[in-house]
């Protein structure tokens, strides 16, 4: 039988598979190389600390949540919406519930805490954390349009009706007036 630390690195080595795999709904969006699953969950954390401290939430437990909210796709693998109608699967619960298994106590129930939080929509953090997932993919949908894919309204739009939060819904309004690089413009102007 594996130790805990076996478990615990192996675990580690598993979640390195989100580096790997792609975020397939850009695929089909055209998107000749998309982002990989831990290239979202990176700037969505970052995006719902944000979010969190505009909200008056703690950012350090909304990023938390973020980053954990796709640890399951490395089972699942990222299934595009335009397949969830014919696919049955185990809920993020459930697999994060076996993706814990054999790791040290600790360790596996704040990972299972924090995926039954985020899944539970209950706390601020989780509303900003979910937010934020939205807003990164309405991000990113706006810089793959800047970069020549025209098929990218939809996720734009879809992200956009999800948002809850005050906060998301003005960066998304002004995410779509600003362009991907006018803060480069700024910064090169000395006017941050």
């Amino acid at each position: 039988m594996a130790s805990e630390a076996e478990r615990l690195v192996g675990f580690l080595y598993e979640v390195g598979l989100l580096k790997r795999y792609k975020r397939t709904g850009w695929l089909i969006a055209g998107v000749k190389e998309p982002e990989s699953i831990a290239d979202h969950s990176m700037r969505a954390a970052i995006i719902a600390s944000v979010l969190a401290v505009m909200e008056g939430a703690s950012p350090e437990r909304a990023a938390l949540l973020s980053l954990f909210h796709d640890s399951q796709e490395t089972r699942l693998t990222d299934l595009p919406y335009l397949a969830k109608p014919y696919v049955s699967k185990a809920s993020n619960e459930e697999v994060t519930e076996q993706q814990v298994r054999g790791l040290p106590a600790g360790v596996a129930a704040m990972i299972s805490g924090i995926v039954a939080e985020y899944e539970g929509e209950g706390s601020p953090e989780a509303v900003c954390a979910r937010d934020a997932d939205k807003l990164e993919c309405l991000i990113q949908a706006i810089e793959y349009r800047e970069h020549g894919n025209q098929n990218t309204q939809a996720w734009i739009d879809s992200s956009l009706a999800q948002l809850q939060t005050a906060s998301a819904k003005r960066l998304a309004e002004e995410a779509q007036r600003a362009g991907s690089l006018d803060w480069l413009t700024r910064a090169l102007a000395g006017d941050d």
